[in-house]
């Protein structure tokens, strides 16, 4: 709202109180009528001036609705990689288990200094704990796939299944305003019961091709780097995790590893985008 209407709203709401304070003031010499007047006055301006401030709210107080659009023949698939047309060298950067305080802030000042965007498996109850996290994520242009509420290994009944996805994807709708259809499970496990109630829902069981190994307590940051690099191949998924526990050496590692696949020719794209561009 700008300053000359919010002054203006001001205005018009002072005169409702005044014309509210006089009612009630000289209520005992006015008629009947006359004092209902005033009042539904007050009230009328009073409802016009918080219109106009509903109106003019900024855009950060808003949360837009949007969608992860998946291409229909990805929908209720499991995939590895993509087969890019024109053997094209584009390449997904994934991130699992945030949002996470501190590395994933870190990430986004790299992601945003090299004008990346990554695609984020978040885990519901981090988003949880990270609202305002997961709204500068989202804000920032990347992409947001499910990774269910506690991620869990184990094996679990459908009501189970269903309760770890579906709680998940509606707390990042409900935080964020977008709507996926992107699930990876925890592990990469397939058959505990996750990937089939997310297959029946269409989602698409996002694995990966190309592991940093960045969960290996005894690596160095440059074990991770050397790791991405040679294994880079046209329409590969990378994995790589923000959250779930201490990563700092994922974010030491994470500008090397971007430079690095842009001196052999890479250009970073989301899944989505690397779905589109598949050559089936």
């Amino acid at each position: 709202m700008t300053d000359k209407n919010l002054k203006r709203g001001r205005i018009f709401g002072f005169v409702a109180i005044a014309l509210f304070v006089t009612a009630c003031s000289t209520i005992p010499q006015l008629t009947v009528h006359q004092s209902i007047s005033t009042l539904l006055t007050a009230k009328v301006l009073d409802n016009w001036v918080q219109a106009q401030i509903d109106a003019q709210l900024p855009l950060s107080t808003q949360i837009e609705q949007s969608s992860v659009s998946i291409p229909a023949r990805f929908q209720g698939k499991t995939l590895y990689k993509v087969e890019p047309n024109n053997k094209e060298k584009v390449i997904a950067l994934t991130i699992d288990d945030g949002p996470w305080p501190k590395t994933t802030l870190q990430m986004l000042d790299i992601f945003k200094a090299n004008n990346i965007k990554a695609t984020f498996f978040w885990v519901g109850s981090a988003v949880q704990a990270n609202p305002e996290l997961a709204k500068r994520v989202v804000a920032e242009g990347h992409v947001i796939g499910n990774h269910t509420w506690h991620h869990w290994y184990k094996r679990m009944d459908e009501a189970t299944a269903k309760s770890e996805i579906d709680r998940t994807s509606n707390l990042i709708y409900k935080t964020t305003g977008v709507k996926t259809t992107l699930f990876r499970p925890p592990g990469g496990f397939l058959n505990n019961g996750l990937a089939a109630y997310a297959k029946s829902q269409k989602y698409s069981v996002v694995m990966w091709s190309l592991t940093s190994a960045d969960t290996d307590p005894h690596a160095k940051p440059q074990a991770f780097v050397n790791n991405v690099l040679k294994g880079a191949k046209p329409g590969a998924i990378v994995l790589m995790h923000d959250g779930g526990g201490d990563r700092h050496r994922t974010v030491q590692a994470l500008p090397q590893i971007i430079t690095g696949l842009k001196q052999q020719g890479y250009r970073f794209v989301t899944i989505p985008e690397l779905l589109e561009k598949s050559g089936e």
